[in-house]
């Protein structure tokens, strides 16, 4: 049964004018209503009451420079809901309700829209046993092995039927209510998906051999979303209030179930490709980092416990490693979070990569394929896919993007990218972040 966004509140407002919420009244020619409906104009007015006082002109830290735009974004973003605190991460820009690489901690609330639609995108990365000497001579060959085993692009489902510890959780399930997507999500995990999303083959400085990988929950993440959007009466767009629900409500409840759902299986997810590839390449694990940036947590920060919404950023506790992708044919990195007041005032956040300059139909206006093949070409990287939407030119570079946030991370590894495999060109991915 889909919820209804203002039975709570309306029920509430029932019960405080002394009334039954349940009792029925009778219409003439229709069927009777319960008393709480005829309090629902009243309950959905009072969602867009004045933000109350303790959360008004709450701290923004913005990292870096952006558009005027995005910071408006951000700041109609904090003036909703009990905002605490909110960060602009320097690879900052635009995106649906929330700008990308925009952080903000709620009490007792959290951001529907914040999250986004791609639940638990985030970032894989494994050091191999392997040197990058031992399979030089024959890149090519692994990265079509790589492309044909793995499932890029929109709409696919894995051609090997993976099995996971997953799929038998019932509770999780029955507590998300996104039972009835159960087997597509079987069918689904371990697909990479469009658009920025990929698998990269890469070297550490030591010459060791890296596979890093980024994308997230699929169909799974994408339907939850859209349903708990339109179930709290939000809205799908870029200008758009945020959508921010009450962490006990019934939509509350349910939709944490289901981003810690889709959490899950985007940790799945991830891994089933990374072994994949792992055993295209041969070796052994020797390190790994893995982490969301599309995601809501539970902190404590300033002795209070709040929801923390990362959306397009990666958390960066005192000691917490991440991995952050540059744009394509640039250096990645294994970045470690430190202490102090910059790091505090980030929120414990940072990049989760290079930053867009320019949207995806700009840069398909702006620059050719000739130019983005010299661009890989000049780096040494072979690429399988990709379309101009992801040119390297329509990206910030990363290392500046990492030198606005030198006070909260210290880079371990620096990782030179020698193949990257993505979909190809005209894919269109609704799953994608």
């Amino acid at each position: 049964m889909r919820l209804d966004p203002y039975q709570e509140r309306a029920r509430a407002l029932a019960v405080e004018a002394g009334l039954d919420p349940d009792a029925k009244i009778d219409r003439p020619g229709q069927r009777p209503i319960p008393v709480w409906c005829t309090f629902r104009d009243a309950a959905r007015k009072a969602q867009f009451t004045a933000q109350a006082a303790q959360y008004q002109n709450s701290p923004l830290k913005i990292f870096g420079r952006h558009e005027d735009a995005t910071i408006a974004q951000m700041r109609n973003c904090m003036a909703v809901g009990n905002a605490v605190a909110g960060v602009i991460c320097a690879d900052g820009h635009l995106g649906y309700a929330q700008p990308v690489g925009g952080v903000i901690a709620y009490e007792k609330q959290i951001s529907i829209s914040g999250v986004g639609f791609d639940i638990g995108c985030g970032n894989m990365a494994v050091r191999l046993d392997t040197p990058f000497s031992r399979i030089e001579s024959h890149v090519g060959t692994i990265i079509k092995d790589v492309h044909r085993t793995i499932s890029f692009g929109v709409g696919r489902t894995n051609e090997e039927r993976v099995e996971h510890e997953l799929f038998d959780d019932g509770d999780a399930w029955r507590e998300s209510d996104m039972g009835a997507y159960r087997q597509k999500a079987v069918s689904q995990l371990g697909t990479v998906g469009s658009g920025n999303h990929y698998v990269d083959l890469m070297r550490d400085e030591a010459g060791f051999v890296w596979i890093g990988v980024h994308f997230g929950s699929r169909g799974l993440g994408h339907t939850s979303a859209t349903r708990y959007l339109k179930a709290a009466g939000g809205k799908d767009g870029m200008n758009v209030p945020p959508a921010v629900i009450d962490e006990d409500s019934e939509i509350g409840r349910r939709y944490i179930a289901a981003m810690q759902l889709a959490g899950r299986y985007s940790y799945a997810g991830r891994e089933w490709v990374i072994e994949r590839v792992r055993k295209i390449i041969g070796g052994n694990v020797t390190d790994m980092v893995h982490n969301h940036h599309n995601y809501a947590w539970r902190e404590n920060h300033g002795g209070k416990d709040l929801w923390v919404v990362r959306k397009g950023a990666t958390p960066a506790f005192p000691g917490q490693r991440g991995f952050i992708g540059g744009s394509m044919g640039d250096d990645a990195v294994i970045v470690e979070g430190v202490d102090g007041p910059e790091a505090k005032a980030s929120l414990y956040s940072t990049v989760h990569g290079a930053g867009r300059m320019f949207g995806r139909r700009e840069a398909k206006r702006r620059f050719t394929r000739v130019e983005m093949d010299a661009w890989l070409q000049s780096r040494g990287v072979t690429l399988i896919g990709a379309d101009l939407d992801e040119s390297p030119m329509a990206y910030r570079r990363l290392p500046e993007v990492l030198a606005e946030h030198a006070g909260s991370i210290k880079v371990q590894h620096t990782l030179r990218p020698f193949a990257v495999v993505m979909a190809g060109e005209n894919e269109f991915d609704p799953f994608k972040d």
